[in-house]
């Protein structure tokens, strides 16, 4: 069919609508025109009067309900916005004038194009990206370790800049909140080399090498990826994270808390998961036992690792192994507590953010505030991220609390407070760009804390030892406080375990 033809056709529909039928199609001499009314739209089929009807009916159902798939409102401009979309889909449907087998969810999947060296170009670069960040860290680790080594000897800590003799401080801020306990004269020592063998302790941060893994599959599969990029993956993984002095016994407690409040107030849902995970490095600390303090007045759901003594823990508030006979693992991290917390209590927000935009003229002014509730908490590295309309520019910032960085390729700003505590507890962003009140949600709250939220804390560490004694070599004193049941009807004597805290 030519370009005039079909033109000719669909010019034609309108006038053939103007009949008054209450029918679902129009026939012509020569085709037959299958419509569906969709709001102040409608989708035609145009067929030859030989087709099937039926068929041709539920060939446009399809067709109707591609279309809300991809366009969330049935009008004309839409339509036009998203009309190459809607081509590749209805391409799906109708091939070389005959309709093919598939239904929506199949469309959905050919249309999504799946490409497998996209999958290769971003693993690499997250690779890089790794690779580069870890880089820096090390450099920083670098001069902050000449910075030390210059002030133990009393030397003038070395500057560096660009046109001064001032130097650079800072540091590396720690992602989780730690406790470490010290069983021995501190010491600075570098974190032990897990096992590569099967463990059966709980494992956790096993999601940071996925990017590895699928890049060495893809070496499998054949394709040519740089050798050097794996080797620097893995030593970028080695030192990802932030240095950590590691002692004999080290322990980590950790909590993460996602919550969803609504635009108009409102906890819709609020869920806390907290963790003690427990790190021993040299054997002669493995049989301990640890002594948990729960101040938590918030109701929190405690779970201790199957290994560990429940009894034990629900009596006397201390983590230890139900076989006494047994020791924790070396070289491995543990969990051995864990805490939950589920609630739509509105007292429990840590942060409250309150967002108002207000349309003025062809702009929109949004003023945005924020409040800590838990005054007890320090938050830092506090990001408030509050979506923006596409193809508007950037903001216009009127005032502000902190600092802001505008993201224009993800249209995206992000206000950046670095603490957040009792002294510095409220604090407002006001600024206007061209969009509607709806554009700027859902608003979205990241930041770490160093306390923890639930004041769940370990109190103390109890070693355990172990002696096999007789009772012919027990002294007189010690022998008259134990039970009777310890000595033997024909003064045979028993070993007895000593368990001395």
């Amino acid at each position: 069919m030519t370009r005039t033809r079909i033109e000719g056709l669909l010019a034609a529909f309108p006038k053939l609508m103007n009949t008054g039928k209450q029918h679902t199609f129009v026939e012509t001499e020569s085709v037959r025109y299958v419509y569906q009314p969709m709001e102040k739209l409608y989708m035609v089929l145009i067929t030859t009067k030989n087709s099937n009807i039926l068929e041709d009916l539920e060939t446009l159902r399809l067709f109707s309900r591609v279309i809300p798939e991809y366009c969330r409102a049935l009008e004309e401009n839409e339509i036009s916005e998203h009309c190459f979309d809607l081509i590749f889909a209805f391409d799906e449907i109708v091939a070389l004038g005959y309709r093919e087998n598939v239904n929506l969810a199949q469309i959905r999947t050919f249309t999504e194009m799946d490409s497998h060296e996209e999958k290769v170009f971003r693993a690499v670069r997250e690779t890089q990206e790794r690779e580069a960040k870890a880089e820096m860290r090390r450099k920083a680790k670098e001069l902050q370790q000449a910075r030390r080594d210059a002030e133990r000897h009393g030397k003038k800590a070395p500057g560096f800049g660009g046109f001064g003799s001032s130097a650079v401080s800072g540091g590396v801020t720690a992602m989780i909140t730690e406790t470490i306990i010290e069983t021995e004269k501190p010491k600075v020592a570098p974190a032990p080399a897990r096992p590569s063998g099967p463990s059966k302790a709980l494992k956790l941060g096993a999601k940071g090498k996925e990017v590895d893994n699928f890049v060495d599959k893809l070496k499998l599969e054949g394709e040519n990826i740089m050798t050097s990029v794996g080797k620097r993956s893995v030593e970028a993984a080695k030192v990802l994270a932030p240095p950590i002095n590691m002692e004999s016994v080290h322990m980590k407690i950790e909590e993460k808390i996602s919550l969803t409040c609504g635009r108009d107030g409102g906890l819709q849902n609020m869920e806390l998961h907290g963790m003690i995970m427990l790190h021993i490095s040299d054997e002669k600390f493995a049989r301990i036992r640890l002594h948990v303090e729960n101040e938590d007045k918030r109701g929190v759901q405690l779970q201790t690792h199957p290994n560990v003594d429940k009894k034990l823990f629900t009596t006397e508030s201390q983590i230890g192994l139900k076989n006494p006979e047994k020791s924790f693992p070396i070289n491995s991290d543990v969990g051995v507590l864990k805490w939950r917390l589920q609630t739509t209590e509105e007292s429990f927000i840590p942060l409250t953010i309150n967002c108002w935009p207000s349309e003025s003229g062809n702009n929109c002014d949004i003023n945005i505030e924020y409040e800590l509730q838990e005054e007890s908490l320090e938050l830092n590295d506090v990001i408030i991220t509050i979506p923006l309309p596409s193809g508007v520019g950037a903001p216009v910032i009127g005032e502000i609390d902190g600092e802001y960085r505008h993201d224009s390729r993800r249209n995206l700003l992000e206000w950046c407070l670095p603490v957040i505590d009792a002294k510095n507890k409220s604090g407002s962003l006001e600024f206007s760009i061209a969009g509607q009140p709806n554009d700027f949600f859902p608003v979205q709250v990241s930041f770490i804390s160093k306390k923890n939220y639930c004041n769940i804390q370990v109190w103390s560490l109890l070693m355990l030892h172990r002696w096999d004694v007789t009772l012919a070599s027990v002294p007189s004193w010690l022998t008259l406080a134990m039970p009777q049941h310890l000595h033997g009807p024909t003064g045979h004597a028993k070993r007895l375990a000593l368990t001395c805290h």
